[in-house]
């Protein structure tokens, strides 16, 4: 293979003017959130001496990110897909521009400001993720969205790599306040941005469904579809198993005899892998059978959280967890590629939802999960045992669902279910012809 050919594939750049305004509002928003993510908890502790408050920051905004995707998710099939993401976008705008004028005002600032902005942007800023998960596929041909989903992969590690360090350095050099207006002005930027999109309006079927029927017509999809439904199963068994972040701490302290920098470097390697992996996704674009790679890319995951609880030595231990996030890359662009294909473009936002809101609590269940088993076994014994898990479950959804297996990325669209109009209604999708 030419390196050419195994260097990330920019071709929906270069092919659709939608995909390049997304691409570039989802990198700066990035950044901007990145921004507030490292400011937010500085301040809360700042203000209250307290980690449990800076914890339920977290917790606010994790509920209403969880509420405002199954929310948007459903509006997004029903509603013009433009505004949803211009209301995202809007939304910040206020909610940081409300930060900076909290913080910058000569009273001490207000605590329950920041809970406000967090639950409020949490709650709107997701009908723009979600809106855009479901808009961005019909910007490119079928056969370009390894290569879209790589992409938005690529700008997304860029963004969990450099936005925190970026943001230690604004509050550095402007204070809080500063990095709030910095914040609010990317918010902005990206606003108009955005409003430069054509209209996306769903399909005028969608708009006729009452919406308790639209809701579970959208998780019975995702649920019984032979590829969807899997691939849903697939995700949660990763999250679960697959995620030792939350174990670094104890690990590099009691098995690698390590301090903060050790640890630093560890958290650091996951993004240094998915940053690879992005960048040499090219290949992914003519892979062929996209479901059985993707079972191999989990599986790599279980072995790479293995084989990080196997070791004892520092760099072997930073090995694995780039390896790691090479693989959950791989398996993020793969994935992508065949979720959106195999979903009609009237059921994306629902889909999409569901997915994203797997993701919200599959990963604070991951880390339940091996924080719990390591008081029992400690956190060498969680991770192997987290690791070895992740491959026995892929090995057991590879053998029960054949779909997934052959599952490859359509060039076709899959003929949709007809949408229920009635409470009564009972949808069942139907099955991509072989």
């Amino acid at each position: 293979m030419k390196l050419s050919q195994l260097m990330v594939d920019i071709s929906p750049l270069r092919l659709s003017r939608e995909f390049r305004i997304v691409f570039v509002a989802r990198l700066v928003s990035i950044f901007g959130l990145g921004f507030a993510a490292v400011a937010l908890p500085m301040q809360v502790y700042e203000l209250t001496g307290s980690s449990l408050l800076v914890a339920t920051v977290h917790t606010t905004s994790a509920v209403s990110v969880l509420a405002g995707t199954l929310v948007g998710g459903m509006l997004a099939d029903r509603s013009d897909r433009r505004r949803l993401i211009v209301i995202g976008r809007a939304s910040a705008v206020i909610g940081f521009g409300a930060l900076a004028v909290n913080t910058l005002v000569p009273a001490e600032p207000w605590l329950w400001v920041i809970y406000a902005v967090a639950a409020f942007n949490g709650f709107l800023g997701s009908f723009s993720a979600v809106a855009l998960q479901a808009a961005a596929p019909g910007f490119v041909p079928r056969d370009r969205l390894p290569a879209a989903g790589a992409l938005l992969a690529l700008n997304g590690e860029l963004g969990s790599v450099l936005a925190p360090a970026l943001g230690g350095v604004i509050i550095a050099a402007l204070g809080m306040g500063g990095n709030y207006v910095v914040t609010a002005l990317l918010s902005l930027f990206t606003t108009v941005l955005v409003w430069r999109l054509p209209r996306l309006e769903p399909p005028e079927e969608s708009r006729a469904q009452p919406v308790l029927t639209a809701l579970r017509e959208g998780a019975g999809f995702a649920v019984r579809h032979r590829v969807v439904g899997p691939l849903l199963l697939l995700g949660l068994a990763q999250m679960l198993f697959a995620a030792p972040q939350v174990l670094i701490n104890e690990f590099t302290d009691k098995v690698l005899g390590g301090g903060p920098t050790l640890v630093g470097l560890l958290y650091t390697a996951p993004a240094i892998g998915a940053l690879i992996g992005s960048l040499t996704s090219g290949w992914a674009g003519r892979a062929r059978r996209t479901g059985a790679l993707l079972l191999v890319a989990v599986a790599l995951c279980g072995l790479a959280v293995l084989g990080l609880g196997a070791s004892t030595w520092a760099p072997v231990a930073f090995a694995f967890l780039v390896f790691l996030g090479f693989g959950q890359v791989v398996e993020e662009i793969l994935r992508y590629a065949l979720l959106q294909s195999h979903t009609p473009d009237r059921l994306r936002g629902r889909v999409n939802s569901v997915w994203t809101a797997q993701s919200t609590v599959g990963s604070s269940a991951g880390a339940l999960t091996l924080g719990g088993l390591a008081p029992v076994i400690g956190a060498a014994g969680a991770m192997m045992a987290g690791g070895a898990l992740t491959v026995v479950s892929v090995g057991a959804l590879a053998v029960a669902f054949a779909g997934l297996r052959t599952a490859q990325v359509l060039r076709e669209p899959e003929i949709a279910p007809a949408p229920a109009t009635s409470p009564n209604s009972n949808p069942e999708p139907q099955q991509e012809k072989q």
